[in-house]
């Protein structure tokens, strides 16, 4: 794997340092995690896309557009009040 260089503002390097030394890692790791863990909009929607077709095929669920959006809006609720920010 070859390495390339980001270039990023030294205000955002400094948070980076600040975040990867709080959880005993490295910037370089840090940006790796969130680069393999973060979704395109494409790719939450072929998720969302599987899962449903999961549910239809082994339990018999048929999960509306209504009632994903409305699930999808209460766990950004819950995941928001559990980082303190009001929703």
């Amino acid at each position: 794997m070859s390495d390339a260089m980001i270039r990023v503002p030294a205000e955002v390097r400094d948070r980076l340092a600040v975040i990867a030394e709080s959880r005993g890692t490295s910037i370089r790791t840090l940006v790796q995690e969130f680069a393999e863990s973060t979704l395109t909009d494409e790719e939450r929607r072929e998720r969302a896309e599987r899962t449903r077709a999961y549910l239809a095929e082994n339990f018999g669920v048929d999960v509306s557009d209504e009632e994903s959006a409305a699930m999808g809006a209460r766990l950004r609720e819950s995941f928001s009040r559990q980082q303190g920010v009001a929703s």
